[in-house]
């Protein structure tokens, strides 16, 4: 009788043993197929971003060297920056920016005459997309900061590339 009883409560346990790891498996199998499917789009996601290289902007055109003028506002800027997290003190950025015209540009006859009064829109998009940034920002993230400018003023210009370079001279932090 014993050994009946004992024989019941093995197959019990077995029984209650394979429907408990039924459960964990089901239970894994959906969350390892959510967590691959999470996995697979961020891969797909930086793959499109290593694919393509970037944006329209990023891409500087090939110009040859006797193809480009630049435009420098004359002034250095002082552009107040964001405040750090934790930090009291008001921050500054002063930076004489220049930019890079492509003079065989087929826009080039078109748009290069007001480029010069243009200088106070420049100033402007400079100083917007400067001040977002906190000084540690600003100091790691120069190239980021050179393309939003370039997007920004390209953009002014209808989508032209004409000017294809945003560059930064003498630029100090405080």
């Amino acid at each position: 009788m014993k050994k009946n009883l004992l024989s019941i409560l093995i197959l019990g346990l077995t029984i209650v043993n394979i429907v408990i790891s039924g459960i964990t498996m089901f239970t894994v199998m959906t969350t390892n197929q959510k967590t691959a499917k999470v996995v697979s789009d961020v891969a797909n996601a930086i793959s499109i971003d290593l694919g393509t290289g970037s944006s329209e902007t990023d891409v500087k055109p090939d110009v040859p060297i006797e193809n480009i003028e630049t435009y420098s506002i004359p002034e250095k800027m002082t552009i107040a920056l964001k405040p750090s997290a934790g930090d009291d003190e008001a921050h500054f950025c002063m930076v004489t920016v220049f930019f890079s015209i492509d003079n065989k540009h087929k826009d080039y006859k078109k748009y290069s005459a007001t480029v010069a009064d243009k200088e106070n829109l420049f100033r402007s998009i400079v100083n917007d997309v400067i001040s977002q940034y906190t000084i540690d920002e600003a100091r790691v993230s120069q190239d980021e900061i050179k393309k939003e400018i370039l997007k920004k003023v390209q953009e002014k210009y209808s989508g032209s590339d004409f000017i294809f370079d945003v560059s930064f001279s003498d630029i100090v932090f405080q």
